[in-house]
């Protein structure tokens, strides 16, 4: 997986054939803690989500990816916001919030958890700072488009 994610990302970040990609995660909390992702491509800590497929409308994005990544079925969600970003590769996540019982258990793309959001683990994946940014203060601003 860190191969093939690193790859893709030296490569879409030089040249973005299909224009700005689209991505949906998954902010998952019980009381002060959050499920995040150790991701096993070496990029830090993220929310548990990932790249739709062409066809896919973001919340089924979202679904998918929570499933494969840590064996849970989402049981209720609500779009919160979305932003694009450019970094490493141009994107656009969709951020939901989502709830869905069990506990995770790890995949090939990482291993998941639950983290308190005041004692935050790091490094965290870059890309989805600005939604730690909003879970802490819901008027923080988002990327400029």
């Amino acid at each position: 997986f860190r191969l093939c994610s690193r790859t893709f990302v030296a490569v879409y970040g030089r040249l973005p054939l299909l224009g700005e990609l689209r991505c949906a995660v998954a902010v998952m909390q019980r009381g002060n803690t959050v499920l995040l992702q150790d991701r096993s491509d070496g990029c830090g800590w993220s929310f548990p989500g990932g790249m739709a497929w062409f066809w896919e409308q973001p919340e089924q994005t979202m679904r998918r990816e929570l499933l494969e990544e840590t064996g849970m079925k989402v049981e209720t969600c609500r779009l919160l916001f979305s932003y694009s970003c450019r970094k490493p590769i141009w994107h656009r996540i969709y951020v939901f919030s989502a709830e869905a019982h069990g506990e995770p258990r790890p995949s090939w793309e990482g291993a998941s958890s639950w983290q308190y959001l005041n004692h935050l683990p790091a490094p965290f994946f870059v890309p989805h700072l600005p939604i730690l940014s909003r879970l802490r203060d819901p008027r923080s601003p988002l990327p400029p488009e």
